[in-house]
Order: structure tokens, then C-alpha cells, then sequence
């Protein structure tokens, strides 16, 4: 909201998270069915904070030194984030709504529960297991747009940012990314795997804060001690090609024991995932083509993930469920329309993104740059 040095922009990890978002929807199509081609795409998440904490590091660090509040800040991130969390919960109880207000075990949800269901996802508060407004009855914290469950613990992590993570030396800051690699290897290594933190059920509140706090703070940490790769080429897509085949690899091999499966995860967050993103922002100069997908799918991937899974819903009543969340419709009867989800997600997240996102976000910021100039309010910012 005040005036702070450009920095470059970083076109290829935009379009890194593009593709991560469409790894994150083709692994909900496919979640209900016996086989997935993509069984590891709920690490995509991962790769999300990894982004998230480099791109607030980079971009922030320096502009509390030139004025920025942190009543500034959280503006800023309300602004960025929370028009799409709004979208998705109405979304969300609109789809849920058409496909008969039904619990996956059949009965029915009245309109009622469905509002404050609503009216929380906007607000983004969670649920807990078993809560009347449980509306999905599936002991998600965000049951009318599951994904919302990340960005809870993205506002978490900003917070965490704005009071705490940024006033911390950078060894200190390591000592926070290395306690919770810890932490996040244990989770993954008993658990078998990382799809944590969507559910309050079996501490998922405290292993989710777990399963944020290492990639975000490991971004905050890279982007105070970044230095460019010297000759790296053609990084968006050698990055693009490694995140889709870490989502490819099956769940396990025959004979395999859990915690291989939860080391593999584990390594994809604590190794992988960070060298991708120190690989994609050594690389600014782009050919017009990489420039043009990688804006396309930058511009596009916040939208898409949050806005993508309330027709999963819709997708689901269609397949049918029995009593134990098992699919009744098998993949060779309902391939076409499974095809068609990912087409139908992206044309619904563009047209949010050009119809409703982008013009609130910037009535907002005009909103609050003239009442920041207003005489009444100069003090605003510190008071919010």
C-alpha cells in the first residue's frame, strides 16, 4: 500500500505452481478409484509452501525496512488470498447443494448446516471431526472446499512471518527449518506418507502446522540465502517434468513397507522440492513461449486450486458411494466426464480470475490507498 522497490519477477516459479495445481486436481479425480496415475500428487501441497515461503521472503524481507507495517502486510495478504477463499466456499455449497445436500453415507443435510458451513469457509475457521456443519461428514476442516485446509495454514504461516520469522537472525531461522524437517520426517516415516492436515482426526491439526512450518520456513531461509545457479536452461520445464513424476510414482510397490513410502515423501519436501525452487528462480530470461505458458499457468493457479474442488462433489454423486466411501462407478464407465473435470475447472477458475478476482482486488487496493490518504486515517495501517 506505499511505494517499494521492484524487484524482478520470477515467471518460471509461477508457472511451477500452475503445474502443481494441476497435479492437485488430476489427483482428485482420480482419489475415489482403486488405482491413480497420479498417487503422490497430495505432495503438491509441499510444493506450495516451499513457494510460498521463498516468495515471501524474497519479496517482504526488505520492504519492513522501508516502511512496511505489519498491519500493511496482512492487508496485503487478505487482499491476495481471501477473494478466491470466499469464492470457493459459495462455490462449494452451491455444488454441494446440487448434488442433493448428501453425506457420503446418504443422508441428507439441510440447508441450514449447509449456510454455516458456508459462512465458516468463508471466514476460513475450521471444523472438528463430528461438528454438525461436518456437512460432507467426512471430518474435513473445510468441508465445502477441502482444499481450503491449505490455505488456513498458509494464513497461519503468514502470521508466523509477520510476527516472529522475519525479525529472526538466519541461523536461527535454520534452526527453525531443521527442527521441523525433524519433525515432518517423524510424521511422515509413522504415518507412511504426508496427506496430513486436511482433518482435525489423529492430531492432523498439529502434524498440518508440522507439514507447513518446514517448507515455509526452508522458502523463507533460500530466499535470504539465494544465489543463482549460473547456466541452468530450459528450468521450467526439467522443474515441470520432476514435479509430475514425483506425483507418478505409485503409492507402493509389492511388498514394500509403509515408511518407504513415507521417506519418499519425506525427501520429495526436505530435498527435492527446495532444489526445484532454487533451480526456477536461477533462471529470469525465458523464451516467449516458456514466458507465455508459465504466465498463463501463474496467473491461473491460485484460481484453479481454489476453486476446482467443490465440482469434485458433483463428480462423485455421479460415480455413487456405498456406506465405507468406496466408488460404486468404476473408471471405464465414467472416464468421459473425468476427462472433462479438469477442462471445466479451468475454464470456471478463469473466468473467476477475470470476472470476480482480479477487479475486487483492485477496487480493495484503491479502496485503501485513498483512505490511506485521507487526512482521518494516516494512522490506519498501525491500528489494524
Amino acid at each position: 500500500m506505499a511505494p517499494f522497490q521492484s524487484k524482478p519477477h520470477y515467471d518460471i516459479l509461477d508457472g511451477l505452481r500452475g503445474v502443481a495445481a494441476l497435479l492437485v486436481i488430476a489427483y482428485h479425480v482420480f482419489e475415489c478409484f482403486d488405482w491413480s496415475p497420479v498417487p503422490h500428487g497430495y505432495l503438491a501441497v509441499d510444493f506450495f509452501f516451499v513457494l510460498s515461503g521463498f516468495v515471501i521472503g524474497y519479496a517482504y524481507d526488505s520492504r519492513w525496512r522501508e516502511g512496511l507495517t505489519v498491519g500493511g502486510f496482512f492487508k496485503r495478504r487478505l487482499i491476495r488470498l481471501h477473494p478466491m477463499v470466499i469464492a470457493g466456499a459459495v462455490i462449494g455449497a452451491v455444488c454441494f447443494m446440487i448434488q442433493g445436500s448428501v453425506r457420503w453415507d446418504g443422508t441428507h443435510v439441510s440447508t441450514g448446516w449447509v449456510m454455516v458451513a458456508m459462512l465458516l469457509g468463508m471466514l476460513l475457521l475450521p471444523l472438528y471431526p463430528g461438528a454438525p456443519a461436518d456437512v460432507r461428514g467426512n471430518g474435513e476442516l473445510f468441508p465445502l472446499n477441502g482444499p481450503s485446509w491449505s490455505l488456513f495454514f498458509e494464513y497461519i504461516g503468514n502470521i508466523l512471518y509477520a510476527l516472529l520469522l522475519r525479525r529472526l537472525p538466519t541461523r536461527w531461522l535454520a534452526a527453525v527449518a531443521a527442527v521441523s524437517g525433524i519433525g515432518l520426517a517423524g510424521i511422515a516415516l509413522h504415518d507412511g506418507y504426508l496427506g496430513v492436515g486436511w482433518s482435525m482426526v489423529d492430531g492432523g491439526l498439529w502434524t498440518g502446522l508440522v507439514r507447513m512450518v518446514f517448507p515455509y520456513t526452508m522458502g523463507m531461509l533460500m530466499a535470504r540465502c539465494f544465489r543463482p545457479l549460473a547456466g541452468v536452461r530450459g528450468a521450467f520445464w526439467i522443474c515441470g517434468v520432476v514435479i509430475v513424476s514425483v506425483g507418478l510414482l505409485p503409492l507402493a510397490f509389492s511388498g514394500m513397507q509403509p515408511w518407504l513410502n513415507g521417506l519418499y515423501d519425506a525427501l520429495c519436501v526436505i530435498v527435492v522440492f527446495p532444489l526445484l525452487v532454487w533451480v526456477g528462480a536461477s533462471q529470469l530470461s525465458t523464451s516467449a513461449m516458456t514466458h507465455r505458458v508459465s504466465h498463463f499457468l501463474g496467473a491461473l493457479s491460485y484460481p484453479l486450486y481454489a476453486v476446482h474442488y467443490p465440482l469434485m462433489y458433483l463428480f462423485y454423486a455421479h460415480i455413487g458411494f456405498d456406506g465405507n466411501l468406496v466408488a460404486i462407478g468404476k473408471m471405464a464407465e465414467v472416464w468421459p466426464v473425468a476427462l472433462a473435470l479438469p477442462a471445466v475447472s479451468i475454464a470456471l477458475a478463469w473466468m473467476c480470475l477475470r470476472c470476480y478476482d482480479l477487479p475486487v482486488r483492485r477496487y480493495l487496493m484503491k479502496a485503501i490507498m485513498m483512505t490511506q490518504h485521507s487526512p482521518s486515517s494516516a494512522n490506519s495501517d498501525e491500528s489494524m
